[in-house]
């Protein structure tokens, strides 16, 4: 349902449609449990009370006096807060979740003037100045917004049959028709974080409206002829000359999922090279192991140019290659989600394992490290370690809208926030997660592949006949996947075997299956009948990764991965300061349910810790045997949710 590219020509497979897909327990079904229970519905008591986004609607309408409230983008925060609603929709219809879609898309096609353009701060301060400047400043975030709305419209017609959303999407796309018709330097020069890309081809894929998918073609052709662009954009280079990721992380993820889109519609095979040296350029140089990305507060581009009237300021960015801190990381929740997007169209169009893999990562690590257990708090920012007393204080992100702008927390307080003034990430986080099972599988003519592993029920028609696949596993606690065919049928089923799951094994009905993976997928063509069984053996292997030897900070240092699963150590178990981590070190596994869910926490006997002196830049190596210690180590997803204190990802190495 994300996506629908069954009738794209150059994509290889789709994402299942709206209501095919159902988690049937595990962490899946605990995780759309808790935001159909929590997030959703205290999301939208802050969007309709202190958030003021229902209202500024109602005002933009004439229908309540009042100013604006917000950013500029708190608009499209409510668009994607309303396609986290109408996606839940699909698995259980809630009476709370229809009224707030029957009053609110109303409301917002109320709002919408008859071209199709709506910015509620730009319509309110019409109403009351008399005079309107639509996208007179790009950072009001005009086209992004409208993407959202359209986004949002296809969705919950997809998932309700309600067209109330989607024909305001499709005014809204009307609009940006007219403005590149009529004045496209000015749409040019307004693709700012463009969720419109994104929104614009899925509009195409709903409406079959052949002007959308020329408009989809046009945003990228004009935005290489906006003068004055800036790597914080990536529009200072041409996008079809681009070699490395670079700018806000966000739109540039944005960007990219956008240009895929427009690829499966196309099959403009210089523009995939293009995005493809692009994603190499990130997953080898600038990627966390969290999935994290973005790693700069604030930084300067392009780097290294010896003519410093080029460079420009960058912000919430891609850095350099290797340039990847723990402390100050910067990681916005929105990055990890525009690093899915975009993974996931070019997993449509390739079919390629590499990039069902970089949503693994992000899923089991950044992105439910973005949300806290309770289902209500928020990271904006996500580093790999937090420490205590620092002499400095940290960018405050997330409250930017306030003025003046609160202080930050001590260094080691930094914790979720239920609020926060620029409150972009929770509805991204929101939909994102009542979206999760349609990243599970993908659907093709005669083809099923199961990308991730989740207790879930996929119910489609292949060749027009149904199939079912049931997917029964506590992953990633353990790494046994049973796939148990219900309604059978002549499939290609692609099973995924992750690159990190070396010695993994495969049989059927009992039986090995010794064919080699195809890009990352095991390849099990056949006539299947119901009660046909696939059993998926996953080595969960905890073991030390280290990085590269460029990335600088953590030069010999280790992190702790099981499976897919990032660790950490926090001070709620020990203190962080002075751990070593033998390079030899013996683990063992042990089950949590103190993390709403069971959770494989990962304990070491043999560690050691040395005494740790904070006066002095500089001192002398320590005389003397390092202390053994026992060491907890916790998945990164949990980390932040017992309290203030210290974590850190890596850990110093000791031989």
């Amino acid at each position: 349902m994300i996506t629908d590219t069954t009738a794209s020509p150059f994509a290889r497979l789709s994402a299942a449609p709206a209501g095919a897909v159902r988690a049937t327990g595990g962490a899946l079904a605990r995780t759309l449990r808790r935001t159909s229970t929590v997030t959703v519905p205290t999301m939208g008591s802050l969007l309709y009370g202190m958030g003021h986004a229902v209202e500024n609607f109602r005002v933009a309408a004439g229908e309540s006096e009042g100013a604006h409230q917000g950013p500029p983008f708190m608009d499209g925060d409510l668009y994607k807060w309303l396609e986290a609603v109408a996606a839940l929709q699909c698995f259980e219809v809630d009476p709370q979740r229809s009224a707030w879609l029957d009053e609110v898309a109303p409301l917002v096609a109320r709002a919408q003037r008859d071209d199709g353009y709506v910015h509620t701060q730009t319509l309110i301060a019409a109403r009351a100045a008399g005079v309107e400047h639509p996208l007179d400043d790009r950072l009001n975030f005009e086209t992004y917004n409208l993407g959202h709305l359209m986004t949002a419209g296809v969705i919950a017609h997809r998932a309700t049959g309600d067209d109330t959303l989607l024909e305001a999407g499709r005014r809204a796309a009307g609009y940006l028709l007219h403005l590149l018709d009529d004045v496209p330097d000015l749409l040019a020069r307004s693709a700012i974080c463009p969720s419109h890309y994104m929104g614009v081809v899925e509009l195409y894929r709903e409406t079959h409206d052949p002007d959308h998918l020329r408009l989809a073609k046009a945003l990228l052709e004009i935005r290489d002829s906006f003068e004055g662009g800036s790597d914080d954009n990536q529009d200072r280079v041409p996008l079809r000359e681009q070699t490395v990721v670079a700018g806000h992380a966000v739109r540039a993820n944005y960007l990219y999922a956008g240009a895929a889109d427009l690829v499966a519609e196309t099959g403009d095979a210089d523009l995939l090279d293009v995005l493809t040296g692009l994603w190499d350029d990130l997953v080898s140089t600038k990627l966390y192991v969290t999935g994290g990305c973005g790693a700069l507060y604030d930084g300067a581009s392009p780097d290294g140019d010896p003519e410093q009237w080029h460079l420009t300021r960058v912000h919430q960015a891609y850095g350099r290659a290797f340039q990847l801190p723990n402390t100050t990381a910067h990681n916005e929740s929105c990055a990890a989600i525009g690093l899915v997007l975009w993974a996931w169209r070019m997993l449509v169009l390739t079919g390629d394992g590499r990039y069902a893999d970089a949503i693994e990562t992000v899923l089991t690590n950044a992105l439910p490290a973005t949300i806290g257990v309770d289902g209500k708090s928020y990271f904006y920012t996500n580093a790999l370690r937090q420490v205590a007393g620092l002499p400095y204080p940290l960018r405050r992100p997330g409250d930017t809208a306030i003025h003046p702008v609160p202080a930050p927390p001590p260094s080691d307080e930094r914790l979720r926030q239920e609020w926060l003034s620029c409150f972009c990430c929770p509805p991204n986080i929101a939909r994102t997660l009542a979206e999760l099972p349609y990243l599970t599988y993908g659907v093709g003519p005669r083809d099923i592949w199961v990308h991730q592993f989740a207790s879930t029920r996929l119910a489609v028609e292949i060749d027009g006949r149904p199939f079912t696949l049931e997917q029964h596993t506590d992953f990633p606690t353990s790494g046994t996947v049973r796939l148990v065919v219900a309604d059978g049928g002549d499939v290609a089923l692609h099973v995924r075997i992750p690159s990190w799951a070396s010695g993994a094994t495969v049989t059927v009905n009992g039986a090995s299956v010794t064919a080699t993976a195809e890009r990352g997928y095991v390849v099990l063509d056949r006539v299947w009948t119901a009660g046909d069984e696939v059993l998926l053996n996953l080595p969960m292997v905890t073991r030390i990764l280290v990085a590269h030897p460029f990335a600088e900070e953590v030069a010999n240092h280790g992190c702790v991965v099981r499976g897919p699963v990032v660790y950490c150590a926090e001070s709620a178990d020990q203190p962080v300061a002075g751990l070593l981590l033998p390079t030899t070190a013996r683990f063992t596994e042990s089950v949590d349910t103190g993390f709403d869910g069971e959770e494989t926490v990962v304990l070491a006997t043999d560690a050691r810790r040395v005494d740790v002196q904070e006066d002095a830049l500089y001192r002398p190596v320590p005389v003397g045997p390092a202390v053994p210690t026992p060491l907890r180590l916790i998945p990164y997803a949990r980390w932040a949710n017992r309290g203030p204190g210290e974590m850190s990802v890596w850990l110093p190495l000791s031989w």
